[in-house]
């Protein structure tokens, strides 16, 4: 679907919230692969990720009534899935940790398949390496703005948080996230 300005998905949204089925269609089409994307960064669990786009579309369009079109229609939702992302994953925590496959393959007695990962493969593992270095914030809005392709106005809204701080916490972890793939440059996954 192409990309709507923001005039036009305010009469989306208004048109969504009298009810309009097909409306409300075009919302979710333009606005979940996104947020699916920026889920799934943030969690690596794509089950999980769709889960609460789900989620936070049901909660939506409960509410959709209720809300009052400023412009800031995708950071509402994007702050309703991260929050619903933060609690699901908080209460992942208090849970048992499930056993990597290749744990329970070795107690088996078997062997895991050794096919030799492809260049993509190594600098996708890299990359994500780094990523688990940073902190839950950094990788946030590594996501949100690299993944999601937000502005940072949208983030700050998303976030409740000033732009310039936002842009300092990017700055930052952009920074960290070089250090961390030199560091990882030559070592073996």
């Amino acid at each position: 679907m192409d990309d709507l300005d923001s005039e036009q998905l305010a009469t989306l949204v208004a048109r969504a919230s009298r009810g309009d089925e097909d409306a409300w269609r075009a919302i979710v089409e333009r606005c979940a692969p996104r947020m699916h994307a920026i889920l799934r960064a943030q969690c690596r669990d794509d089950d999980l990720a769709e889960e609460i786009v789900q989620s936070t579309f049901c909660t939506v369009v409960r509410t959709l009534s209720n809300y009052e079109e400023g412009g800031r229609f995708e950071s509402w939702l994007m702050r309703i899935a991260m929050n619903r992302l933060r609690d699901e994953m908080r209460r992942r925590g208090r849970q048992a940790v499930p056993t990597e496959e290749s744990t329970l393959v070795g107690l088996a007695g078997g062997t895991e398949s050794t096919i030799e990962p492809d260049a993509d493969d190594l600098v996708s593992h890299r990359l994500q390496q780094a990523l688990d270095r940073l902190s839950e914030a950094d990788r946030e809005i590594i996501h949100l703005r690299h993944v999601g392709g937000l502005g940072f106005k949208q983030i700050a809204e998303a976030l409740d948080a000033p732009i310039g701080t936002l842009l300092a916490r990017h700055h930052r972890a952009l920074r960290k996230l070089r250090g961390h793939l030199a560091d990882l440059e030559g070592v073996e996954p």
